[in-house]
């Protein structure tokens, strides 16, 4: 009998077409736990389409989506997030104007207690102590949580806020869309390591990036997209940059 475990994510089948136009055709991506999955592929590739369908906030044409062996249709992102699946698109979906705590808990306010709850007053001093704690677990330095709309923090301690804002209530899974995509040196690499810290805590990742050295660098596992197929799945630790780049302009099919 096989000791490999099964994966707690199993896309099969999965389809989606806009018209004319075939988005994605028949892939099928599995996701292990505690597993960090890159998507990478040219533009139009379709990984973002398969991405949107994992996430919920797209339904696909045709397939299944099954999580922990249960097929699951989602009707929308919350249906995901239920699961424990969240997901931080490109533009990091914060609001500058709001504060870090607000942001972290925007739409999961921690509520007062006793007639406060009933009145729907919001605790301020819950939230901040507990959006403190999160971001000292996943040794995130940001001084001024309180107070400091989030719009005058420099790009990657945004991308901090949102990885974080995930992280908090990802259970089992968190999607990135890009997340160094617009970063410098050093902030690209703080990500990095932050994106390492949330899969010690156990969730698994998958991350669409076109920058192949930080793909090489964090993933487990690759999968390529070419034309919204899949033509490759491959074990990060065998490939070469140069492999890839063949796979994701159409030069080689798969090598795994």
């Amino acid at each position: 009998m096989s000791t490999v475990p099964e994966p707690f994510v199993q896309m099969r089948g999965i389809s989606k077409h806009y018209g004319m136009v075939r988005a994605v055709h028949a892939v099928d991506l599995d996701i292990g736990s505690g597993e960090i999955v890159a998507v990478v592929g040219d533009n139009g590739a379709g990984k973002s389409t398969l991405i949107k369908i994992l996430s919920g906030a797209v339904p696909p044409g045709a397939g299944e989506i099954r999580v922990d062996g249960v097929p699951r249709r989602f009707h929308g992102p919350n249906d995901a997030r239920a699961l424990g699946i969240e997901t931080i698109y490109q533009d990091l979906a914060l609001l500058p104007n709001l504060d870090v705590v607000s942001n972290l808990f925007l739409g999961r306010e921690r509520m007062g207690s006793g007639a406060l709850r009933w009145l729907g007053v919001v605790s301020r001093r819950r939230m901040r102590e507990e959006a403190r704690q999160h971001l000292d677990e996943l040794r995130i330095r940001i001084p001024a949580i309180s107070g400091t709309p989030v719009g005058s923090l420099s790009g990657g301690q945004r991308q901090s806020v949102a990885i974080a804002r995930a992280a908090a209530w990802a259970s089992r899974l968190m999607i990135m869309d890009e997340p160094t995509a617009a970063l410098g040196v050093a902030q690209s690499r703080a990500v990095l390591e932050l994106a390492r810290r949330v899969r010690e805590r156990g969730i698994s990742i998958v991350i669409i990036s076109h920058i192949l050295p930080h793909v090489l660098e964090l993933a487990d596992r690759i999968v390529v997209m070419w034309h919204g197929e899949k033509v490759a799945d491959l074990a990060a630790a065998g490939v070469t940059q140069d492999q890839l780049i063949e796979l994701i302009v159409g030069f080689k099919r798969q090598v795994a």
